[in-house]
């Protein structure tokens, strides 16, 4: 099927499953005539509905690539089922390694470990590392001058290294990469854009620089980054889910996305020439919020990469690219209200000239994934409002499809992790490496619940960020806290009241009012329930005692956890050590040194068993 024709399929699918479920409401609804609020509900749910739609056919094609396709991540990708894997490495690639304010000796620890695998694997003559610092913390850039000095010095005639600071934050994140490729971009074939907590290993990187020199139109290949082990509670949560549900929806998005694939601004393969060409970004026009430079540049410079003619394309497999997850609720909500600034900005870049209608509707889709906790929100109040305030209390709502809409729109949010948790009980060899079938259905269970807790929590904060940011709240760029502690008391209330308020009234109106009615319940009480136990959610998910018993008790654990790819177990990490010792195989989790990481045997398990 050629690309034309998957997109097609796909945007009639989604249209149908749009317009069938427009209908069931609207059957819902007229049975008595329609209510002016009940018209805004309407309204509410069919800006709703486009993501809801594309994370179903996404998850169900997903499924069938992985059931029936015997390469998955090549059916969507040719180029990876024609490439020689074993080519020689003639192009020269820079690891660019964006750091601001971090804590420097992770970033060393992550370095040296890929430094290694890539001495080990012959081919590091090929690479150039540039640790490229936007710091302006004084005490932290002098510890980077120290720390990144003595790894220049370490590797000395092995691989070479660059450490840079700016003076000017200008451009943030893309300023700084903006900055590299016209200072040192002549240089370099590619460039492997890393964030301070990424971490690959060779064999990943070296099939990237492999697929990418053998393929010219090639301009941004993307990895499909997975989460390293964890030992906070909130972060393994997240994770396991996230694993679970990105597996058939990064195929599915592959599959008809094609060469107007994602760039999530870390972990992936540039051209360089042609990003420092056409991949500048504008500063917004204007004074308000939405102007000024570009925060969520990634998805910008993939639509820019193919305005110029070159592709974007995802390696959708699980196969040697790491980060870091936000290790508690409020950092997880700094990052997201970042991102959903960002993507609001893309309402300034609609009609920028010479995009192709594919890279318009993704700009469109990623502002409109943001506006949808609004339009849940305002569903839910009107919902309630006409429980609590009026005697109608949809005297005129058919039960029938009423129950039968609330039932499918669940199956559809759920379906990404739901066909994803069913190939890996199905699987042997993948069902054990996430600690066997109880572990997978036990976990899945929890998961489902924490999602259903955090997803309205995360839908009032970002109603109330997209409320105020007509009045110029802005997110900025700053160092993330990725180390597990616990949150204090004061801070966590302090910023999650409003959750908290609006659960409470939501829930107290409710149970006040003896309202029973059976679908005003169905409606609006988990919505509720979550925002209602925002504090303590969020203070006993980040409780390091909560975090290590998980763990313990292999509670949401990864592959990564119980087959460990070389790489992870030179990383030494909490989570690995901790689970070592629960399980009684302390051997086989003792860090490897750096001498040892020099070893090319050790290159086969580099790669995922799973």
């Amino acid at each position: 099927m050629t690309t034309t024709a998957r997109r097609v399929t796909f945007a009639s699918l989604v249209l149908m499953t749009i317009t069938g479920l427009i209908g069931l409401i609207l059957w819902a609804f007229s049975a008595e005539g329609f209510l002016w609020y009940e018209w805004i509900m309407i309204a509410c749910f069919i800006v709703t509905l486009p993501w809801t739609a594309i994370g179903f056919w996404n998850a169900v094609i997903g499924f069938c690539l992985m059931r029936f396709a015997k390469e998955p991540a090549a059916h969507v990708f040719p180029a990876l089922a024609k490439a020689d894997l074993d080519a020689p490495i003639r192009s020269k690639t820079a690891l660019a390694v964006c750091v601001r304010n971090e804590n420097v000796s992770d970033v060393d620890r992550n370095l040296t470990v890929m430094i290694a695998r890539l001495v080990a694997s012959g081919e590091a003559k090929n690479f150039h590392v540039f640790v490229l610092s936007d710091s302006n913390d004084p005490e932290i850039i002098a510890r980077e001058n120290t720390v990144f000095a003595q790894l220049k010095r370490s590797w000395a005639g092995k691989i070479d290294i660059t450490y840079r600071l700016r003076t000017d934050n200008w451009g943030f994140k893309a300023g700084n990469l903006r900055e590299f490729c016209e200072r040192y971009g002549d240089d370099y074939d590619f460039m492997l854009t890393l964030d301070a907590d990424s971490v690959m290993t060779a064999s990943a990187i070296l099939r990237m620089v492999r697929v990418m020199q053998q393929n010219e139109n090639l301009g941004i290949l993307q990895s499909l980054v997975v989460g390293l082990p964890a030992d906070s509670a909130f972060t393994r949560a997240f994770q396991f889910g996230m694993r679970l549900g990105m597996r058939s929806f990064t195929l599915g998005s592959a599959w008809w996305q094609a060469d107007c694939g994602p760039y999530w601004g870390h972990n992936a393969l540039i051209r360089v020439k042609p990003f420092r060409d056409h991949c500048h970004l504008p500063v917004l026009p204007g004074t308000g919020a939405l102007s000024g430079y570009v925060l969520s540049h990634d998805q910008v410079e993939a639509t820019f990469m193919r305005r110029a003619g070159y592709e974007c394309r995802v390696i959708a497999d699980e196969n040697g690219s790491f980060e870091e997850n936000p290790p508690h609720l409020l950092e997880f909500i700094r990052r997201d209200l970042r991102w959903c600034h960002g993507n609001m900005q893309y309402l300034k870049l609609l009609r920028e000239p010479g995009l192709l209608f594919m890279s318009r509707v993704q700009l469109f889709l990623a502002i409109l994934m943001f506006v949808g906790s609004p339009a849940w929100m305002l569903f839910v109040f009107c919902a309630t409002a006409s429980i609590v305030f009026t005697d109608i209390t949809f005297k005129g709502f058919d039960l029938e499809p009423g129950f039968a809409l609330f039932g499918i729109i669940m199956t559809m949010i759920f379906a990404p992790k739901i066909v994803s948790i069913i190939d890996v009980l199905m699987r042997r060899d993948l069902r054990q490496s996430f600690g066997g079938g109880v572990a997978v259905a036990f976990g899945a269970v929890a998961e489902i619940a924490f999602s259903m807790v955090l997803a309205p929590i995360m839908a009032v904060a970002e109603t109330l960020f997209l409320l105020a940011l007509p009045f110029g709240k802005v997110k900025t760029w700053a160092a993330q806290n990725r180390s597990s502690h616990a949150l204090p008391l004061i801070p966590t209330t302090r910023q999650l009241w409003p959750q908290m308020t609006f659960g409470f009234v939501g829930v107290g109106a409710l149970v006040a009012t003896g309202s029973v009615d059976t679908v005003g319940f169905l409606v609006s009480l988990p919505v509720f329930f979550g925002p209602f136990l925002a504090i303590p959610f969020a203070l006993s998910s980040s409780h390091l005692a909560a975090g290590h018993l998980a763990t313990r008790l292999g509670l949401w654990q990864i592959p990564e956890e119980n087959r460990l790819p070389v790489i992870i177990r030179a990383l030494d990490l909490p989570a690995v050590s901790i689970r070592g010792k629960a399980v009684a195989d302390g051997t086989r989790h003792e860090p490897l040194t750096t001498d040892q990481l020099l070893e090319p045997g050790l290159d086969k398990e580099d790669r995922l068993v799973a």
